[in-house]
């Protein structure tokens, strides 16, 4: 589950039960912070906390600010700043460097964002909310690209923050989730589609063999699409937003999915296997005219090379790999990384929504 969509389960639950509380989002961020923008936190009358907006050090100061926006019913801008040499002055002694901005709302305003927003996630429509910081005003949802920025923002997937001599907002971009696309249900499978699903990912597994497609060994949230792989695409919508791994350790089999999956929009095609296998499925397709695809878009051997050894750990390879491709990172080592160790993208590859 994502961190999205616990949040808004948890508002739906909490409201359901009469629980009071407190929404807090990060809606501004200098320097290096442990979240970045759109990260959220709910914290309940009781100091119960669902997410976060840290690493646990601004929990108490949090709480503070939550417990007074839940006395009040209105909303509060608050900013944490890190970047203090001493730190003895502030407390938090975490050395961060960074400053973080949060907009802390009544159960009340969360209960409308929520609302909304599982209206247009339900309808996989991209959405960006308009969060209003200076003047402090209610947000407002828009689905089509009015405005040069907003529209800059939904087109790049990416978060924004818009500062003008009269008024600051912050533009949150949500798209739809990306999918995961199994093509083979065997017991490798099993691994891949939990961790893909546990990320948010909406996960479909296709297979021509039937018996392998059962609710108790990939969950009932999973679609299980039984079809031939040169139907695959007939059978599946393999959009920009779709991640596929051809994985059915059949030769035939992962010739007629690749053959496929080629002519799609797939963001990413990964295939298990060593690299030597690809080369020869590349090569008999190429002896049927199929045009090679765009190197960046194929991945064989799928995966990170972490020394991947069994399924499980296959598995967290080639979903690290498929989080670096969605990220537009290289997936090195953190410290040999310049810069914030992090990408504001919200939901969809950047080529487009």
């Amino acid at each position: 589950m994502s961190d999205l969509s616990l949040i808004l389960d948890t508002i739906n639950e909490w409201s359901e039960h009469g629980t009071n509380f407190a929404l807090a989002t990060v809606v501004g961020v200098r320097g290096s912070t442990y979240r970045g923008l759109g990260a959220r936190q709910l914290v309940a009358a009781d100091g119960t906390s669902i997410g976060t907006v840290s690493g646990g050090c601004l929990d108490a100061d949090l709480q503070a600010v939550a417990a007074g926006v839940i006395a009040r019913g209105v909303p509060q801008l608050v900013e944490f700043d890190l970047t203090a040499d001493d730190e003895a002055i502030w407390g938090w002694g975490i050395g961060c460097n960074g400053a973080t901005e949060l907009l802390v709302e009544p159960a009340a305003h969360a209960r409308v964002l929520a609302d909304q927003l599982r209206g247009h996630i339900a309808n996989q429509r991209p959405v960006a909310i308009i969060h209003h910081l200076e003047p402090l005003l209610p947000a407002e949802f828009v689905t089509d690209s009015a405005g040069d920025e907003i529209a800059a923002a939904m087109s790049a997937g990416e978060h924004a923050v818009i500062t003008r001599p009269d008024e600051r907002r912050f533009i949150e971009v949500i798209g739809a989730p990306p999918r995961l696309l199994v093509c083979g249900a065997g017991h490798d499978a099993v691994p891949l589609v939990r961790y893909a699903a546990e990320l948010g990912f909406d996960v479909v597994v296709a297979d021509d063999r039937r018996q392998f497609l059962t609710s108790e060994r990939f969950g009932h949230l999973t679609a299980l699409v039984h079809c031939r792989p040169t139907d695959l695409t007939r059978h599946v919508e393999v959009d920009r937003r779709t991640y596929a791994v051809i994985m059915s350790h059949n030769y035939l089999r992962d010739l007629d999915y690749l053959r496929d999956l080629l002519g799609s929009k797939a963001a990413y095609i990964g295939c298990l296997g060593p690299g030597a296998r690809l080369t020869r499925l590349l090569d008999d397709l190429a002896g049927e005219g199929v045009q090679p695809p765009e190197p960046d878009r194929l991945h064989g051997p799928a995966g990170l090379d972490v020394g991947a050894d069994g399924p499980e750990e296959i598995a967290w390879a080639v979903m690290a790999e498929i989080l670096a491709v969605r990220r537009g990172t290289s997936a090195g080592f953190l410290r040999d990384r310049k810069g914030p160790a992090r990408s504001t993208l919200a939901g969809f590859p950047k080529e487009g929504v």
